[in-house]
């Protein structure tokens, strides 16, 4: 008789501690109904999540309060008026959308190539942003220039070119970003893009950019 309790004893804890396993998992979820997102990087399948150690450090590229004004300035809340800036959360929706095979809609990392290898947000597309960018005078300088934005507009972006004119009916919404609140690549080809006719509402500013999605421990792999 004892040894048939002791072994319905031994059920029970083992039940509870399993349950108590089950119920653990990672502690540290994206939301409390997200734990993580399978996203499509250059062909092979990337689960973002948040990194689930107490000791984790934000990397040193990232680590630096203090940076030279200009260029790094601090970016303004909202850099175009019909521009949305947005935020983590939106920037996995639209990863999420990318995956479902969803091509109407397209991260960009502005940065330049360099930092980009350092490491960029899964399922991104490393544009630089000289390669957007235009003088104040609205031209290029080399014909070459302009040609790689013709590239650009009409083979990542969508855009079309219609009677000698950009058509931007069925261009991509794009997300674009750069490393932080500090950092005008980005914008800079935001302002650019609309000066061109691109729709506002078709561009989204994850103003944060490299530097909050590391700072909230979340994935991040190599181009």
């Amino acid at each position: 008789m004892k040894y048939g309790k002791v072994l319905i004893t031994l059920a029970l804890v083992g039940s509870v501690a399993l349950s108590g396993l089950a119920l653990a998992g990672p502690k540290a979820k994206i939301t409390p109904g997200m734990e993580a997102l399978d996203v499509m990087h250059n062909g092979q399948m990337v689960t973002i999540r948040r990194i689930d150690d107490k000791e984790a450090k934000i990397p040193d590229a990232y680590n630096h309060p203090s940076r030279h004004c200009p260029p790094f300035c601090i970016q303004p809340m909202q850099i175009i008026p019909g521009v949305d800036t947005v935020g983590e959360l939106d920037v996995l929706g639209v990863l999420k959308r990318i995956s479902n095979g969803d091509r109407s809609v397209m991260l960009v990392d502005s940065r330049t190539p360099d930092w980009a290898q350092r490491g960029t947000i899964p399922g991104a597309v490393n544009i630089p942003w000289d390669k957007i960018n235009i003088d104040v005078a609205g031209n290029f300088e080399i014909e070459a220039e302009a040609e790689t934005l013709q590239d650009i507009l009409v083979n990542s972006f969508g855009v079309q070119m219609v009677d000698g004119k950009w058509d931007f009916r069925s261009a991509k919404t794009l997300v674009l970003f750069c490393n932080g609140i500090w950092c005008p690549q980005s914008s800079v080809n935001i302002k650019t893009l609309t000066k061109m006719g691109y729709p506002a509402y078709k561009l989204k500013w994850y103003r944060g950019g490299m530097q909050d999605w590391v700072s909230v421990g979340l994935t991040t792999v190599k181009p």
